[in-house]
């Protein structure tokens, strides 16, 4: 996390001449749900337009809001303790509680957060300035990927404190914040869920998509610290899948199944018209050691891991102080108690070698990092 600087959010359009237009897909699986009517003009077109957008300003706000979490250890917790003079406990107790990339809603003023909610609604109304089908494939799944996460974050900071996002209720309807249609592009009120099921899933066929999106629970995908660009996408993608399949919140095994985080269940008519083996050879596209063991020692798969405690540092709870010395430098006894927990994980992960620097070698002549092009 970086120093907290103060930012003002905006969006800038710039264009790019010199890039080649983006390969393009065939149009997703042919398992997919397909588009209503009114998401219909969202389908990529066959022509791209060689224009992209610049989230220069989301992405600092992301490395300010970010608190990295580095990869899994997949080790268990020790359980939490009581508060000295109480049975209360405070913060996160999750399982999963050391996984999965935080972002700092406790510590964002409302100046920020209404910058969140006018930075979403920019970002959405873009679509009315510019043809969002007709843009680069990369560039359009940027930006439904970082519409999607803006969106979710900056609604959650407008409600927080919040414990559960799921359990949230939002609009006069008082829906789940998942379903609640509080984004409108171009014209068409749709939810988070929206983005992901009725845009993205039906009209890419890379199942890696599925990791850009953050819900803002432990157990979903990691919340990048940097915006997702039509250049980096695919790398950021290969990055958040790596780090989902080889975490406790992503497979486990049990017996002779391998249970998989709830999110696969939702991306399985889009991506797994094999459930079992075409699920299990996605997950061994990225397994490391641990991984690759489950595969081996199962036959079935269930999709049944979830977390939907916020995806924060505090647990969306305020911890009274009851002693001199606690919360010193304004950081509260069950942030300060996460953060103790993260640092000895990653002194476990240096140890085991599992945490290492690394150099990363970008093509300057490939119109995207490393070669990648999403489809």
């Amino acid at each position: 996390m970086s120093p907290a600087p103060r930012f003002a959010l905006g969006f800038a359009l710039a264009l790019s001449v010199s890039a080649p237009a983006l390969a393009q897909s065939d149009g997703g699986s042919a398992s997919a749900t397909v588009s209503t009517a009114e998401f219909a003009r969202f389908t990529p077109g066959a022509q791209a337009v060689d224009t992209r957008l610049d989230y220069s300003i989301w992405n600092e706000a992301l490395d300010y809001m970010v608190f990295r979490m580095r990869s899994s250890a997949r080790d268990v917790p020790p359980p939490i303790r009581s508060t000295l003079g109480t049975r209360m406990t405070y913060g996160h107790d999750s399982l999963y509680r050391l996984e999965g990339n935080r972002i700092l809603f406790s510590f964002l003023e409302d100046e920020i957060k209404q910058s969140l909610v006018t930075y979403r609604e920019e970002l959405a109304e873009l679509a009315g300035t510019i043809d969002i089908a007709g843009l680069p494939r990369n560039e359009q799944l940027a930006y439904w990927i970082n519409l999607h996460n803006a969106a979710v974050i900056s609604k959650i900071a407008e409600e927080y404190p919040v414990k559960a996002p799921a359990r949230m209720k939002v609009g006069p309807e008082e829906l789940p914040l998942d379903e609640a249609k509080f984004i409108t592009v171009a014209g068409v009120a749709m939810s988070p869920k929206d983005i992901r099921t009725k845009i993205v899933y039906p009209n890419w066929k890379d199942p890696r998509v599925i990791y850009g999106f953050f819900r803002g629970e432990i157990g979903g995908p990691s919340i990048n610290d940097e915006a997702f660009t039509g250049a980096n996408v695919g790398r950021l993608l290969d990055e958040n899948a790596r780090e989902f399949v080889n975490s406790l919140r992503g497979v486990e095994k049990r017996g002779n199944t391998m249970h998989v985080s709830k999110i696969f269940e939702e991306a399985r008519p889009y991506f797994f018209n094999d459930w079992v083996g075409g699920l299990r050879a996605h997950v061994g596209k990225y397994a490391r050691e641990d991984v690759t063991d489950i595969l081996l020692k199962t036959a079935s798969v269930e999709a049944d891991l979830y977390e939907e405690d916020i995806s924060d540092m505090a647990k969306g709870e305020r911890q009274p102080i009851y002693a001199a010395g606690q919360g010193v430098g304004r950081v509260p006894p069950n942030v300060a108690r996460l953060i103790g927990e993260y640092r000895q994980k990653v002194q476990k992960l240096i140890k085991r070698k599992e945490l290492q620097p690394k150099v990363t070698v970008i093509d300057m002549n490939s119109p995207t990092e490393e070669g990648y092009v999403v489809e």
